[in-house]
């Protein structure tokens, strides 16, 4: 095994987790990254001088980590300490309406009776009930499969679990399938935002997305330093298996060579490979940005599919008012008028906020002094028309804090646009996706089979990271290197 090089383009956690179960199992690994440090999306920033985490925030199904590490004999909970939430979110509407998520399954249909009455509280326990019916149906026969396959679905859900999958009608939008469970349009609007979690509408994508109810109500985990040091924990345990990263090394071209794999990077330098597991977007390839060898390994995704976007700012402030936890969600008056604005290509005028107060946990203990905060508003996957002008960047600002102080959260030190990543800032830090986060967006019971699977159309190049199959989040993108590790393992021993 360890004359066989495979070479992971890509240090995100798809391609972090390829390298760490592939150098484990005695393979000869080299991870080549264009950035100065591993994550990819699960970038680190610095608010204050402090390291801030800029990419992903909620860490769910530690279990799969848990079995990852261990299937190369390791223990995950001593490599990444972290602590179990018991507030999975904070929600507001206004100052006044505000309704906790909790981890116990029982507080939390308490917390819904208070907020909504007892009709809403029983609709929130046969939600909850329904999606761990769904995830169950999904997780071995979908999730864990190296490419998306209909008919491998149902005959892994089996005669007995089919009616799970029904129950929930699959084949309508989440929007709608909650209807079927909530008369009030605020805890509609609470649990249709798991949609964006993909990137998608809760308008357009399948109602099947109420899975991720159950995953959060699973465990939300708060690492000990913070996401990005999730990553660095993958990178670390590689390295120490022998697996070797080159950061700085931006790969411009993928080409054949022989039965294997030549790749030049931007300096001239040229590296082969037996197999080559790429971590970026699989837009890339399909749009000729790896070299010509490689444009017919995946499918072109046209912009009208992509995933959203997002601005992201980055900073520390003094707060007052909102009691914040963690994980904060500040919801707009009007959650269709939202999607409306980004079906369009336009920036939302009244948008939904997303508040990761990474300095708390489940308690209101603000540190003295500024807390590092990051805030987050969906938006349209169009960065290749530039980046926002000076004045409508202040504008989206405005709007994101205007939202949060309409819900009695005021920031002494609102953000500066430094602090500010739109999406012409996503589309050149991920080439070939017009800034859109999740690759494909998730709209229609047909999306999640559009995805590519691990293997590529073309021998020996694989594919890990969000826009591959299973999809988007950090547990799906680690299970997609997981899978990946595992068909590059099985092709190279078959030849």
């Amino acid at each position: 095994m360890a004359n066989r090089k495979i070479v992971v383009a890509g240090a995100g956690m798809g391609g972090l987790m390829a390298a760490l179960i592939l150098s484990g199992r005695g393979y000869d690994v080299r991870v080549l990254e264009r950035a100065a440090t591993p994550g990819g999306k699960m970038r680190q920033l610095f608010a204050d001088g402090r390291p801030i985490d800029a990419g992903p925030t909620v860490f769910t199904l530690k279990r799969v980590f848990e079995e990852a590490f261990a299937s190369v004999g390791l223990d995950f909970d001593a490599c990444a300490p972290a602590q179990k939430a018991q507030v999975l979110a904070r929600h507001g509407w206004d100052d006044a309406a505000r309704l906790d998520l909790h981890a116990d399954l029982a507080r939390a249909i308490e917390s819904v009776r208070a907020f909504a009455g007892d009709a809403e509280a029983a609709g929130f326990a046969r939600f909850s009930a329904d999606s761990a019916r769904v995830w169950r149906s999904l997780e071995r026969s979908f999730a864990r499969a190296p490419a998306p396959d209909f008919l491998g679905l149902v005959k892994g859900a089996g005669f007995a679990g089919l009616p799970d999958l029904l129950a929930v009608s699959p084949f309508t939008t989440l929007w709608r399938g909650l209807g079927g469970y909530f008369r009030d349009p605020r805890l509609r609007q609470l649990f249709g935002r798991y949609a964006t979690y993909v990137g998608s509408s809760p308008f357009l994508a399948p109602a099947t997305l109420m899975l991720v109810a159950h995953v959060e109500q699973d465990g939300v985990w708060m690492i000990e330093g913070g996401m990005h040091r999730l990553a660095q924990v993958l990178a670390e345990r590689a390295q120490a298996f022998g697996a070797r990263f080159c950061y700085g090394a931006h790969v411009e071209e993928i080409a054949r060579a022989g039965a294997g794999f030549s790749l030049r990077l931007a300096d001239g330098e040229r590296i082969p490979a037996d197999a080559v597991i790429f971590n970026g977007d699989a837009n890339a390839l399909a749009q000729g940005l790896l070299g010509p060898d490689c444009g017919a390994a995946a499918p072109a995704a046209a912009p009208d599919r992509r995933s959203l976007s997002a601005v992201t700012w980055t900073f520390a402030s003094r707060t007052r008012g909102f009691p914040l936890v963690r994980h904060n969600v500040f919801f707009s008056r009007d959650y269709k008028a939202e999607f409306d604005a980004l079906a369009q290509g336009r920036m939302i005028e009244e948008p939904t906020v997303y508040v990761c107060a990474q300095d708390r946990g489940d308690e209101d203990r603000p540190r003295a002094g500024a807390e590092r905060l990051l805030a987050l508003v969906n938006a349209p996957a169009i960065g290749e028309r530039g980046a926002l002008s000076p004045q409508d960047a202040a504008a989206c600002g405005r709007r994101m804090t205007e939202r949060l102080a309409a819900c009695g959260l005021t920031l002494d030190d609102p953000p500066s646009l430094a602090a500010m990543t739109d999406p012409s800032g996503f589309h050149a830090l991920f080439p070939a996706t017009g800034g859109a986060l999740y690759g494909r967006a998730s709209h229609g019971w047909r999306a999640s089979f559009q995805r590519p699977g691990v293997r590529t159309r073309v021998k020996g190049l694989y594919l890990a990271g969000g826009s591959a199959h299973p999809g988007a989040g950090v547990p799906m993108a680690a299970l997609s290197g997981w899978a990946a590790a595992t068909c590059v393992s099985a092709d190279l021993t078959s030849r």
